[in-house]
């Protein structure tokens, strides 16, 4: 035998060993913080190779997936700590390869870094980030972690150009990362043997008598199966596009959308119904579909189905009852009065709050929440967000007010709303110039994130929103348009026709001409 191959061997043994047995150790021991550190530093070094290799493919993949990290403080989401390993690697690796260049948008860059300085001040004039999960006194200092990492999410997405061959494969994992939803609802099963999924991915379902979530006469919410199924639309409307999808050499396609389309409404939510309307719609009419054949036909094939299905809607489950309940259609009683209680109950919280935005223009309140503050009596304190019940007080004191615009305006105040706008402007322009003016084999794709950007911008102001978390989905759309069209689309204009040679060459003189 080598010898040197011999020593080789002797070392890995003389590592290896010693650290099985550590392990082995650690791995009987009790489930706690030294053997999730342990066990996750050892799984850290094996798949370093993977993360230097693949680091943003798996940000791209993780930035719509519902996995959790749950042995981190506060459990965030996988997306965030993906986005804070590759963008540090990109940084990096742009400190030792001065050939390699992030993705330059000073029109994003200005309003990101803006928004960033707003959130940053506001946060230390209203008592700091101060997370509770690394032992702050302030509450709700996670979503400040959110937001801000969803601006460095960004430069993330940035930091490098997706080659034109693999971005159908990007769109792919960007859009069918949130598939993953659907194995939140595996707690339909209620098996213990299935209990170690909810570490990685938290429960999506609601159930059976669950609380809030579920809807009249005891009905469930899928909503993971909702979300699951409304991604895997949104890619085929991102690969085929929407000719593409109702072409008639091809029906399975079709058929396969619109089954896609009926099982998105187990979620019972009317806004993820009225998101896919609007991305459709948007769609549609950007690809001109609705100059072709197509437009009377699918109109015509929609009122079929509704003349047909319509007589029975009290028949369909009563989740997918719950999606449609903003539509004037037969509903079971109990699952329309529940829509329309959740509706005034908006009414009611945008109506208490209203009257106070006043006061935080200038100064926002924050996103944070003292420990005083969750003490709070509506007789006995003043000063603090009121709202119009006890049972809103505490989404009012937390920001969640249901709706995107005060969730700028009374945390950040006229500044952040301000530099918001700003932000829309600009991310709204990027992806319109990459749609208009960007490489035609991105056309199907470039449309598709126009509509999304669009129908998300209308939903967050019109329907429903909440800025620390929608900031990083629209960080998302931007990002993703410049990584895959390598910046910002212009119009080239058209080369001047050449002149002919003859043109070119002097022309005898005549005898007339003399």
């Amino acid at each position: 035998m080598n010898p040197s191959a011999l020593l080789r061997t002797i070392v890995v043994f003389a590592i290896c060993l010693p650290v099985a047995i550590f392990l082995g150790y650690i791995i009987a021991g009790p489930f706690d913080y030294t053997f999730v550190g342990v066990v996750g530093t050892v799984v850290l070094i094996l798949i370093a190779p993977l993360l230097l290799r693949y680091h943003y493919a798996l940000l791209v993949l993780g930035w719509n997936c519902t996995m959790i990290v749950f042995f981190l403080p506060g459990t965030p989401g996988v997306w965030l700590p993906l986005m804070a390993v590759s963008l540090t690697l990109s940084v990096v690796r742009r400190t030792i390869d001065s050939r390699y260049r992030f993705i330059s948008v000073p029109s994003m860059t200005w309003p990101l870094l803006a928004l960033a300085v707003v959130v940053l001040v506001t946060a230390e004039m209203t008592g700091g980030i101060g997370l509770r999960s690394f032992g702050g006194a302030v509450y709700g200092g996670k979503r400040y972690i959110f937001l801000l990492g969803g601006i460095l999410g960004y430069f993330a997405l940035t930091a490098q150009r997706i080659p034109r061959e693999q971005a159908g494969l990007y769109i792919a994992l960007f859009l069918l990362g949130g598939v993953t939803a659907v194995i939140g609802d595996t707690l339909y099963f209620q098996s213990r043997a299935l209990e170690f999924i909810y570490w990685f991915f938290p429960p999506t379902m609601s159930l059976l008598g669950g609380g809030s979530d579920t809807i009249g006469g005891g009905a469930t919410r899928f909503m993971g199966i909702g979300i699951a199924c409304q991604w895997i639309a949104y890619f085929m409307m991102a690969k085929l596009g929407i000719r593409g999808i109702f072409t008639p050499h091809r029906p399975w396609r079709f058929a396969l959308f619109a089954l896609l389309a009926v099982m998105s409404l187990l979620g019972g939510f009317r806004s993820f119904l009225i998101t896919f309307i609007l991305v459709f719609c948007i769609q549609f009419y950007l690809e001109g579909a609705h100059r072709t054949r197509l437009l009377p036909v699918l109109l015509g094939g929609l009122l079929l189905v509704g003349i047909v299905s319509l007589p029975f809607s009290q028949r369909f489950p009563l989740s997918i009852q719950r999606s449609l309940a903003f539509l004037p259609v037969q509903i079971d009683a109990s699952v329309r009065a529940e829509a329309e209680n959740s509706l005034e109950w908006r009414i009611k919280i945008w109506q208490a709050v209203l009257p106070q935005v006043p006061q935080y223009l200038l100064l926002g309140k924050g996103l944070a929440m003292t420990h005083e503050e969750l003490d709070y009596s509506l007789e006995q304190q003043s000063g603090s967000m009121r709202a119009a019940s006890s049972d809103q007080e505490g989404l009012a004191l937390s920001g969640d007010y249901h709706s995107g615009p005060l969730s700028v305006i009374i945390p950040f105040g006229i500044w952040g709303t301000v530099i918001f706008l700003w932000l829309l402007g600009a991310a709204g322009r990027v992806i319109y110039r990459n749609w208009r003016y960007g490489d035609p084999e991105l056309r199907i794709i470039n449309t598709f994130l126009l509509a999304l950007f669009v129908a998300k911008v209308l939903v967050f102001f019109f329907i429903f929103g909440g800025f620390a978390g929608d900031v990083q989905m629209f960080a998302g759309y931007v990002g993703l348009s410049i990584s895959l069209n390598g910046g910002v689309a212009k119009l080239v204009p058209e080369p001047a026709q050449a002149a002919s040679l003859p043109d070119l060459l002097p022309r005898p003189r005549t005898a007339m001409g003399r």
